[in-house]
């Protein structure tokens, strides 16, 4: 899975931490304080998406009448003390890490979350050392799933698209780092089971944990 590979790309929700739980539950409560209910559909309809693009779909979409910087706002401060406190690592994050520093090999984030809550997460874990590049959809056109967020943190880690393995939780993640050029690992995530298929036919590579990756017991789903 490693071979020929200079970089390791990563998602974050999902992929790095056990949070998706987090955000349905706070999606829930946002919207009650709104008067709104959560639609069935609406994880669906924001995957991939970044932080802004959400906000400017939840205005849009339900109405809200605050601005798009005060629907964040409120976000980052529902998230910020359950990213310090009650989101784990996901299984095999640290020992993987570990290795990949070990070979040299580089590592960034690519993430739809926003950057005050990936600082928070890789502080709450001392892991901010551990990645060469970190950067949000924020900061490109467009989110997942188009391409951008993937080539540009390629790019600040010196690796051509083919250097690069991406890791991530959800079909929307896939498809980018497909469109990017890179091959991809579906990583195995309870709120993204319902989805499982759909990822192994994206993917090239499929892990429960990061263990499968150190032990050789990942999925291998393309010749």
């Amino acid at each position: 899975m490693l071979r020929n590979k200079k970089a390791v790309l990563f998602d974050l929700d999902g992929t790095l931490i056990d949070s998706m739980w987090m955000w349905k539950q706070i999606d829930i409560d946002y919207l009650g304080r709104h008067n709104r209910e959560l639609p069935d559909t609406l994880q669906k309809e924001i995957e991939g998406m970044s932080f802004t693009e959400t906000a400017n779909y939840f205005k849009e979409r339900f109405h809200i009448r605050d601005s798009v910087d005060a629907i964040k706002a409120e976000w980052l401060s529902m998230a910020r003390s359950k990213y310090q406190n009650e989101t784990p690592l996901k299984e095999g994050v640290l020992s993987f890490l570990g290795y990949l520093k070990e070979h040299r090999i580089r590592t960034g984030i690519a993430t739809s979350n926003s950057i005050e809550l990936v600082q928070t997460i890789l502080e709450s874990h001392q892991l901010t050392a551990a990645f060469d590049a970190v950067y949000t959809c924020c900061e490109v056109a467009k989110g997942k799933p188009e391409p951008d967020i993937y080539l540009l943190v390629a790019d600040k880690l010196d690796a051509a698209p083919e250097e690069c393995l991406v890791f991530e939780d959800v079909p929307m993640g896939l498809i980018a780092g497909n469109s990017a050029g890179m091959e991809t690992c579906a990583v195995w995530d309870r709120y993204s089971i319902d989805q499982d298929e759909e990822k192994r036919i994206l993917a090239d590579y499929y892990i429960h944990t990061y263990h499968d990756v150190l032990n050789g017991t990942y999925e291998v789903l393309k010749p």
